[in-house]
């Protein structure tokens, strides 16, 4: 287990909290939540027996043993709360993880936001609330959160930031108009941004279709149905796929720029 900190945002449970638990042999992790303190703290001792289990089977690394003591400190993983629409509340979160954990070097940004509309009910798709908060969620929450942690990044020997998009973005699709269009800025904003920070950091992100976590449950069945038949694979990504996915990201030397389609073929 290495003194590399990770941050993954929106990480209390379902896709976030899987993505948590498939790094925490590599690194210290951060996760975060808002509202669910409760929904956290279960999975944050999911990711406690994690490390316990793999400590009680294996000696510590060379890496752990020569770590710096100020990294033996700290907590191997931790939970902390932050509102990931504002940005306020953002660069306080990128604070208080470098607080408590002594670094940053790979961000997890997770977090998103919709509200499920009849994608085909143009009339269903123009409330301007919704627009106003996919794009404050889906777009700028990475912005901001690349802004505040890019000088942490930077001084990483592996600095990496991984957003989590949707093939909503690639296809259009998904819960949404505003959904679509905003995971779409939100893939070219990840292609910018990598232009922007390298060749210190690296940027790519990933794009899920549709996940059976609670969120996506709140599909009606038919919906699920018909989209599961449109895949070429006749079934959906499993979390644990876009997890391991976002894993190989984080640990490459040699990706920015790109968005990784995980959809069992729904987009093409």
């Amino acid at each position: 287990m290495g003194s590399r900190v990770a941050l993954v945002t929106a990480s209390s449970a379902g896709l976030g909290a899987a993505i948590a638990k498939s790094i925490v042999e590599d690194f210290r992790v951060v996760i975060n939540y808002h509202g669910d303190a409760a929904r956290a703290e279960t999975t944050l001792e999911q990711l406690k027996a994690l490390v316990e289990t793999r400590s009680s089977h294996e000696k510590l690394s060379d890496e752990v043993t020569m770590a710096p003591a100020e990294d033996l400190r700290t907590p191997r993983v931790l939970a902390l709360r932050a509102d990931m629409s504002s940005r306020t509340s953002i660069a306080q979160l990128v604070k208080d993880v470098v607080d408590q954990m002594g670094r940053l070097d790979v961000v997890i940004s997770n977090a998103g936001w919709t509200r499920i509309r009849d994608f085909q009910d143009l009339d269903d798709n123009v409330d301007e609330e919704d627009w106003d908060k996919c794009w404050q969620v889906n777009v700028k929450s990475h912005l901001w959160l690349l802004h505040a942690s890019r000088q942490y990044l930077e001084s990483s020997p592996n600095g990496a930031f991984i957003s989590v998009a949707s093939v909503a973005g690639v296809k259009p699709s998904g819960s949404s108009i505003a959904y679509a269009v905003t995971k779409a800025a939100q893939i070219h904003l990840v292609k910018c941004l990598a232009a922007v920070v390298s060749p210190l950091v690296r940027v790519n992100c990933v794009s899920p279709g549709i996940l059976m976590t609670d969120w996506g449950r709140q599909f009606p069945e038919d919906t699920l149905t018909l989209a599961k038949e449109k895949t070429l694979l006749k079934r959906f990504a499993t979390v644990q796929d876009v997890a391991e996915q976002v894993k190989s990201m984080v640990l490459s030397n040699s990706i920015t720029g790109v968005n990784m389609v995980v959809d069992a073929g729904f987009s093409l």
